[in-house]
């Protein structure tokens, strides 16, 4: 409103000094050009009466009093001002009065928040991470309230059932509005100048709040630090390492000679595809157990590793499940469910784009010990093959033909999905992991081939809620699932569907080895005696939380 104010008093500032300056021009014109004196002998005509007519003119209210005029130079000083009368009222119209009338018709977003509002989370962002960030944050059941310069989108937000005030989120005044000093955390993430400036804002208004600052530009990462940023977040840098996490993410083992992997028994990784008939179901619903004799010891939900995997989300296309079981049962599971193989005799990975996010995923390899090539279009230190990704021969020349995966680290969306087209082409069995720069491509990615899709916006937002849920300790996207041989005499005489070991530890049962005896194809019936030695899939802390347990016999 004020901006629409300070408009208006422009425009009126104008129009006085027009008619003024016309009022001096349209005295001068008569006195110079009508013929005959002016005024007439035996009156007295004042500059005011130059201005009434200018104003008549203006506002097309008359012709003036001193129309007609005789003379060429009058009449054409007077058309002037009549179009310029016209001019003026269709550039009022838009530019002034209708944005005056819907400022003060139209709902205004609110300015500040309720005082005993506290504990929330103040978020000055309007990027399409910040979805992400609600979405963890509502999960959660965290309050938070956006601070939006734009009346419009304030508006816009606020009719989205958003909490949102409108304000500067660089004054310390509309922080204060926002209760800052009582939130408890606040988001910087609109650019990354802004953002530094509404780090130094938010610690005027409280020492102690934490502030948690994003930038597009990891080089100006130490300014926001300077400026008092608790943690300063680089979103390509964590798509690179979730991107990695799918490669990284391994199934560790420590059960010994008597349960051998290779015998009868593997651990596999199968993507839901969009044409199975799991999709759309939940793993509940599916009884993969019941049906096809595996376990499912975690899975990957558009990009998140969860273990054990919740039986109540739905499967969707791009969900990886991380499954053990006897290997005909895994094969039968491959053939009717989830048609596409992969290779496996390979660890080699092609990484393709050496950007930010692309260093990222190769230092995150070299780390894990796993081999790579890189493709990028510009020859560069760190790039082994120079050439367009959409080249079959390019792809080739990489090794495409006896790499085990590929991740496509490409900014653009559309580049994107026309290259996992033609990887798809090339090799059906690599692994394809892509990138995707806006979160509405990635359907477009999964349906173009992709097996695993992860969106810079779905990152970064999860990377911030991290900071903000887990009270600034990032879950690790490259948490390892074990497979441990444990006992467990705690459980003697119950059976896996009465013993709830899913829900209270996190682990899943994927193995019992009964003296010379070996289940793998365990449903809920199947009642545990004292001397079974089980395999249970896990993290640390689910294995952790188990053996405490049940590793004791019960008194």
């Amino acid at each position: 409103m004020d901006r629409i104010k300070r408009r208006a008093a422009y425009y009126f500032l104008f129009i006085v000094a027009l008619i003024v300056a016309s009022t001096v021009v349209y005295d001068f014109g008569m006195r110079t050009f009508e013929p005959g004196p002016y005024p007439p002998p035996g009156t007295e005509v004042s500059i005011l009466h130059s201005m009434q007519v200018v104003v008549e003119t203006f506002t097309a209210t008359g012709y003036g009093s001193d129309s007609p005029w005789a003379s060429a130079e009058m009449n054409l000083l007077v058309m002037v001002l009549d179009i310029t009368g016209v001019g003026l009222f269709f550039l009022a119209l838009p530019a002034v009065l209708l944005p005056f009338l819907q400022e003060a018709l139209s709902p205004s977003p609110p300015t500040d928040l309720d005082a005993d509002v506290a504990g929330h989370v103040v978020v000055c962002s309007d990027t399409s991470r910040a979805e992400t960030l609600i979405d963890e944050l509502d999960a959660n059941g965290i309050e938070h309230v956006f601070v939006e310069p734009s009346r419009d989108r304030a508006l816009e937000r606020r009719e989205d059932g958003y909490r949102v005030i409108h304000g500067d989120p660089e004054s310390t005044a509309d922080l204060e509005a926002a209760n800052a000093a009582t939130a408890r955390a606040l988001v910087a993430d609109l650019s990354d100048q802004v953002d530094a400036s509404i780090v130094l804002a938010s610690k005027e208004v409280s020492e102690d709040l934490p502030v948690i600052s994003v930038v597009e530009d990891a080089d100006v990462r130490r300014y926001h630090e300077l400026a008092g940023a608790d943690h300063v977040l680089t979103p390509r840098q964590a798509l690179g390492r979730g991107l990695a996490s799918k490669l990284t993410t391994g199934v560790s083992t420590d059960i010994g000679d008597s349960v051998r992997l290779g015998e009868n028994f593997e651990v596999a990784e199968l993507p839901v595809d969009r044409n199975s008939h799991l999709a759309g179901r939940t793993i509940a619903d599916s009884d993969l157990r019941a049906e096809y004799g595996v376990n499912v010891i975690g899975a990957w939900f558009q990009g998140r590793f969860e273990a054990p995997a919740p039986i109540d989300k739905t499967l969707t296309d791009g969900t990886v499940l991380l499954v053990a079981g006897e290997n005909e049962a895994i094969d039968r599971l491959k053939t009717t469910a989830l048609p596409r193989t992969r290779r496996s005799e390979s660890t080699e990975v092609i990484v393709v784009g050496y950007g930010e996010v692309g260093q990222t995923v190769c230092a995150a390899l070299s780390e894990a010990n796993i081999p790579y090539t890189t493709i990028d279009l510009r020859d560069d230190d760190g790039v082994d093959v120079v050439g367009d990704v959409t080249e079959p021969e390019v792809l080739r020349a990489a090794g495409i033909d006896s790499a085990a995966a590929i991740v496509l680290a490409l900014p653009d969306d559309s580049l994107t999905e026309f290259a996992t087209l033609v990887v798809r082409e090339v090799d059906p069995t690599t692994e394809t992991i892509v990138r995707a720069e806006q979160a509405d491509g990635v359907q477009k990615a999964y349906r173009a081939g992709a097996d695993y899709v992860l969106s810079l916006a779905t990152v970064s937002g999860r990377s911030i809620a991290s900071r903000i849920v887990d009270d600034g300790t990032v879950v690790s996207v490259d948490t390892n699932v074990n497979l441990v041989r444990t006992t467990a005499p705690a459980l003697a005489g119950r059976t896996l569907a009465d013993t709830n070991i899913r829900e209270e530890t996190g682990c899943t049962v994927v193995v019992v080895k009964r003296g010379e005896t070996v289940h793998v194809d365990l449903d809920g019936t199947f009642r545990l005696q004292e001397d079974d030695e089980l395999v249970v899939a896990g993290t640390d802390d689910d294995v952790r939380r188990f053996t405490e347990r049940y590793a004791s016999a019960a008194e």
